[in-house]
């Protein structure tokens, strides 16, 4: 079978990931990056067409665009390249605002035979996997709540460029980091009807906040508190999902920098026949990160058989941005500060 040719709009630590993931999927094979570090275009000593903008890179014999570029470039190119009639993966954020979807969402629309699937890598995370396993098999009833914190020291690098600034990247760590955890909880419990927050950026000083709180409550009752933040000085990633019977509870992920410790899985199961805080435990330590090959391959699925996206498709990557925005506009204080509105209601 002839291989998608694949190209990658942004080729850094990202992008080269993205392409030995690609390069490993038998359905799929990269023949053209760009980068803005590249200088003039040629082509690689194994073939690989490189360019020095993702214009050029679209004028290329594709039929797969992976865009792993900037939050205010991600959604202009996810659009030029459906308008291309190429199947599109598209990194997290999905933009830097919920307009930025919108307008993806209507060329999408125009280009139905086209796959469009963003990037929210955690999904894929064993750990995360066999925990929405657990919480779905009704085994231990329904969720009663859920606590999550995700943090590091900045956003690199937070001390300048384009992550820092508004205008660029539309929010700061809630919006870079945090959004994997909303995808996560949403995936989990639905959506969140009432939300709480507080935002604030009084630590980093830059227009994007360096700590979200969020307190929400979805229709049958499950609270969700969560915090991201740019001011964990020992870097972290803790969510633990309380049902009726159990407690489960994630902690760890597996990175590219390891700082975040060993990835774990712990399925606390409450003792029924006694009230005295009696428990049996079960717990599971994950070695090796499959989440980025097991992204890739499920997308190449999905075009090679004409499936329709399941993991963040268009319509979830809209709902995550919709709550990221509720999140900044509950904040009577930020979303005056910084013109914040509510979202509008999508039919």
């Amino acid at each position: 079978m002839k291989k998608l040719r694949v190209g990658i709009a942004g080729y850094g630590v990202v992008g080269h990931r993205r392409r030995a993931c690609v390069d490993m999927n038998p359905h799929l094979k990269t023949v053209a990056i760009s980068d803005i570090r590249v200088s003039r275009q040629h082509e690689d000593r194994d073939g690989v067409m490189n360019y020095p903008n993702y214009d050029l890179l679209l004028d290329h014999h594709l039929d797969v665009l992976f865009v792993c570029l900037p939050n205010y470039l991600a959604a202009d190119a996810a659009i030029k390249g459906l308008s291309k009639g190429l199947h599109v993966f598209c990194e997290k954020p999905p933009g830097r605002n919920l307009e930025d979807v919108v307008d993806v969402q209507t060329v999408e629309r125009q280009h139905p035979k086209g796959k469009l699937k963003y990037g929210f890598n955690h999904r894929y995370h064993d750990s995360f996997i066999e925990a929405s396993k657990a919480v779905h098999s009704g085994k231990y009833g329904k969720i009663l709540n859920i606590r999550g914190v995700y943090g590091k020291s900045r956003i690199i690098p937070f001390d300048g460029g384009w992550r820092s600034q508004r205008k660029f990247a539309g929010g700061g760590i809630l919006l870079d980091q945090g959004i994997h955890m909303l995808d996560m909880v949403q995936s989990l419990a639905g959506d969140f009807d009432e939300v709480y927050s507080f935002v604030s950026n009084s630590y980093w000083q830059h227009d994007v906040e360096d700590n979200a709180y969020a307190l929400m409550r979805n229709k049958e009752g499950c609270v969700a508190m969560i915090h991201s933040t740019a001011t964990q000085w020992q870097h972290r990633f803790r969510l633990e999902i309380t049902l009726e019977e159990a407690i489960v509870e994630l902690t760890g992920i597996l990175s590219g920098s390891k700082s975040y410790g060993e990835e774990k899985l712990k399925i606390i199961a409450r003792d029924n026949a006694s009230n005295n805080g009696a428990f049996h435990e079960v717990s599971k330590t994950f070695l090796d990160d499959h989440s980025w090959q097991r992204e890739v391959d499920e997308f190449a699925e999905t075009i090679v058989k004409d499936k329709k996206v399941v993991n963040g498709s268009s319509s979830e990557a809209y709902k995550v941005m919709e709550l990221v925005q509720r999140i900044y506009f509950s904040d009577e204080k930020w979303r005056q500060r910084y013109g914040i509105t509510l979202p509008p209601i999508k039919e």
